[in-house]
């Protein structure tokens, strides 16, 4: 029997999606057949492997996911020979968006350095992206247990760690505050929101990020069972099968209840992949039902699928809904299979220990809008966090800190020029506490919103550093005239500064926010000002900011 490792590395859990899909249709080809995390897999048994499928994501700036850096860092020691993997035949497959500057961008140094080891490709790197438009055995065995073993709220309970949290381990914090930060009247309703670290051992500097794992809204919860049948207070332990080589998640308790499994791991509320309407299908009886399931799992009904499923951003408990009798026979077996694990979300933190010591805030801004679905769609995990009050007694949030991307200078000279616009300004908040905290005062700040009544964000406290002479600050209010006036434009306003700084006192510059036209808009400024200033050609300004950001000195970290 032909023999196939499928290797991934996954951040949001479509890349670990696409590697099972994979891995499901080479079973059907009577292939024997392993899917591993990279992270997970031993690195050094890959000069003995003969076929690998390896299916990654890009993340940040051209980052690896975090479950194949260990991978990452072995493949590229310069100490391996040129042909250690000789014996290897490959293909890379890479899922990411080109909206984004570094498309795709580990997928294709993989494929480049697996060539420079001696691997033959199979074919060329397969670069999936984002913007087109386009019967097995179970994992797990439940088993369910007669007897409530303990109290629920001592089993979920995460014990504070000597070491610092982590995904497997996050610490429980409270929830201090939790404050709307824009105008009632306003579209766009932003919390900004403050936890308690005390005791957790969390160490964190500006440009950091806060991981949070969010629950399921507690009416969904109560919808998935009535759906499946499933009594939310039954308990269970949890097995890997006979036939399957995967483990049970670790970060799932040993018993576990099912609202905790609804609540908590699921992700119910996410817009199912076509790899769902595969599994389903195979459950239907109902005929009408499962004509319908073929046709969303064929290649030929993907402009159905899309229409039914992704335009509208409709949830996978909603489509549960829409084929009851599918759902009335599927088996508790298949649930970690047909739903994948709730991902965990990453926010700017917008403090500083030094400011605020055993404290993390952050600004969030609440995801809510319109489709042709009559229920308003809602993000998890902002929606989540906005539900959390206080005054209704004490709420917990499961949490941990990772690096982030923006880094900033030591020195107290070294002036920094910072663009961040809506909740962009979150990790430049944390910048200013801490740079104001050691001393360092040469503080820019070009911060744009719609309006200066409604979503000024942490307007007293800019007032109070520029008064202190700590801050100069440059504000865009998109709406409150004729003209729409942007950051960009503020960028442009200041050319002579900004040249000053940046030519001659080694400026770094930042850019956060959204993805879509803000960065773009901000960076042909700055060109912009090179060329004014500089008195340089379009493609020398072009040069001077590659320059800038190859050295460290222009920085950005942008989201969609």
């Amino acid at each position: 029997m032909n023999r196939l490792l499928v290797l991934y590395g996954s951040q949001t859990g479509s890349a670990q999606d696409t590697a099972e899909r994979i891995g499901r249709q080479a079973q059907r080809r009577r292939m024997k057949v392993r899917v591993e995390a990279l992270d997970d897999y031993g690195v050094a048994n890959l000069i003995s492997e003969s076929l690998v499928v390896f299916v990654c994501s890009t993340t940040g700036q051209g980052d690896p996911p975090d479950n194949m850096k260990n991978f990452w860092r072995f493949l590229f020691r310069k100490s391996l020979p040129a042909d250690s993997l000789c014996r290897l035949d490959y293909a890379v497959l890479g899922l990411g968006d080109s909206s984004y500057p570094k498309f795709n961008f580990v997928a294709k140094k993989l494929h480049k350095r697996l060539l420079q080891l001696g691997a033959s490709a199979l074919l060329p790197v397969g670069l999936a992206d984002d913007q087109h438009d386009l019967g097995l055995p179970p994992h797990y065995i439940f088993n369910f247990l007669e007897d409530v073993p303990v109290k629920e709220a001592e089993q979920h309970r995460i014990t504070e760690e000597p070491a610092p949290p982590s995904s497997v381990h996050p610490f429980l914090a409270k929830v201090v505050s939790n404050q709307r930060v824009t105008q009632p009247s306003h579209f766009q309703d932003v919390r900004q929101i403050e936890f308690d670290i005390t005791g957790s051992n969390i160490k964190f500097g500006a440009g950091d990020v806060v991981m949070i794992r969010p629950c399921n809204a507690s009416e969904d919860v109560e919808k998935f069972c009535q759906l499946l049948r499933l009594d939310s207070d039954r308990w269970f332990t949890l097995k890997s099968s006979s036939e399957s080589s995967v483990t049970v998640p670790s970060r799932l308790p040993q018993p576990c209840s099912i609202r905790h499994l609804v609540e908590s791991f699921l992700d119910i509320a996410a817009v199912p992949r076509r790899s769902f309407f595969e599994l389903l299908a195979t459950f239907a009886t109902n005929e009408l039902e499962r004509e319908k399931l073929a046709e969303f799992s064929s290649a030929r009904g993907q402009e159905e699928l899309h229409a039914y499923c992704n335009r509208p951003r409709r949830t996978a408990l909603e489509v549960l809904a829409d084929f009851p009798h599918t759902t009335a026979e599927l088996k508790v077996d298949y649930l970690l299979e047909l739903f994948p694990e709730i991902q965990p979300r990453s926010f700017s933190i917008a403090s500083s220990l030094l400011a605020q010591p055993n404290s993390i805030q952050i600004l969030v801004a609440v995801v809510r809008y319109k489709t042709k679905l009559q229920k308003p769609r809602k993000g998890l995990c902002s929606s989540w966090l906005a539900s959390l009050d206080p005054s209704q007694g004490d709420m917990f949030v499961p949490l941990w800190v990772k690096k982030g991307g923006l880094k900033f200078p030591n020195d107290l000279e070294t002036p920094v020029i910072m663009v961040g616009p809506g909740t962009g300004v979150a990790p430049f908040r944390a910048a200013l506490q801490e740079r104001i905290a050691l001393g360092r005062t040469a503080n820019m700040l070009f911060f744009g919103c719609r309006s200066e009544a409604k979503d000024f964000y942490c307007r007293s406290e800019w007032e109070e550093m520029e008064r202190a002479g700590h801050l100069k600050l440059f504000t865009a209010f998109s709406r409150d005239q004729e003209d729409k006036v942007y950051v960009q434009h503020r960028v442009k306003e200041q050319a002579t500064l900004l040249w000053d700084l940046i030519s001659n006192m080694g400026a770094f510059f930042y850019i956060a926010g959204n993805a879509k036209q803000m960065p773009t808009g901000v960076c042909d400024a700055l060109k912009g000002v090179f060329q004014k200033e500089g008195g340089v050609s379009a493609s020398q300004a072009q040069e001077m900011l590659d320059a800038l950001e190859k050295s460290g000195h222009f920085q950005s970290e942008t989201w969609s």
